[in-house]
């Protein structure tokens, strides 16, 4: 038999047994993390998110993209998209969804970042962080559901872990990149100057490095979103609960009218990221094209 040829081994026990030791030794730990996030992150959130009128979140979005893109027609396709939301009765999962978007973003910015900034500064890092971010985002998101399941369980939290996990490889690599870019040549002036090492990183780097930070960002909120159903599967609500009830009773209206809302959304945060990614050089060369188109 061909089958003689391999040499038959696995590491499938070694693994259970070290996932059963963290969660024995460190459980009380991972609790509290639980029992942190819910009560001044997701739940503070997600009451305040429900609790604003929906007209001061319209109005909301419509200053915030207005100020980001300049652009009126855009602005009102936004503003109307999430009215639509609301017409179809999916005002609250829009809530949640987004409160649980913006916990799993900030905290995928609060360690992407700096982790970008340090991979940018050392090739040994970099060598060592690449595979594992590699293996991040090409592990189906079904594989390492399971240990954060049985380190947190169901809910909420292992939602906002998975979605790090899932979003966070984008951001560390375009930030590393970002910086990586910077002319050498601005960075040397910066220098003779006498800059120190802090004032060179928030004074020339990372602003010069902005619009691929931005970048990462996009691109960390649409894996986000593509993580809202499964995060459903783990007890997560929001918009991914009906998709999930749709698949479960075969009710396609019902998946597509949540599946809309979560398009919907998507398009919001993409346009809206990206205006405040734009170079600010660039962003006032547009300006001044259009200033001069309307003046001939």
């Amino acid at each position: 038999m061909s089958n003689g040829i391999f040499i038959s081994f696995s590491f499938a026990d070694a693994i259970n047994n070290f996932v059963t030791w963290v969660v024995r030794e460190y459980g009380d730990l991972f609790h509290q993390v639980t029992v942190l996030l819910l009560t001044y992150l997701l739940v503070p959130l997600e009451q305040g998110l429900l609790a604003l009128p929906p007209l001061a979140v319209l109005f909301a979005v419509a200053v915030i993209g207005y100020a980001g893109t300049r652009n009126r027609t855009l602005t009102l396709t936004m503003v109307a998209g999430l009215y639509l939301i609301g017409c179809l009765g999916l005002w609250d999962k829009l809530m949640q969804t987004l409160a649980l978007m913006a916990v799993s973003t900030l905290l995928t910015i609060a360690i992407g970042v700096p982790l970008g900034i340090l991979m940018s500064r050392s090739r040994r890092l970099r060598w060592c962080l690449v595979p594992v971010l590699d293996v991040m985002q090409t592990l189906p998101t079904f594989v390492y559901l399971i240990p954060v399941l049985m380190l947190f369980g169901l809910g909420k939290v292992p939602a906002v872990f998975a979605t790090v996990i899932y979003a966070l490889p984008p951001l560390v690599r375009l930030t590393d990149l970002g910086i990586r870019q910077v002319d050498g040549d601005l960075l040397e002036a910066a220098r003779s100057f006498g800059t120190t090492h802090w004032q060179l990183l928030f004074g020339v780097q990372l602003p010069l490095a902005r619009p691929s930070i931005m970048a990462g960002v996009n691109q960390s909120i649409m894996m986000a979103l593509a993580m809202v159903v499964i995060a459903s599967m783990i007890g997560s609500r929001g918009l991914g609960e009906d998709v999930l009830a749709g698949i479960n009773n075969m009710d396609m209206g019902r998946g597509m009218q949540s599946g809309l809302a979560i398009v919907i959304l998507a398009i919001v945060i993409d346009r809206i990221s990206q205006a405040y990614g734009q170079d600010g050089r660039l962003k006032k060369s547009l300006r001044l094209k259009k200033t001069a188109g309307a003046k001939a």
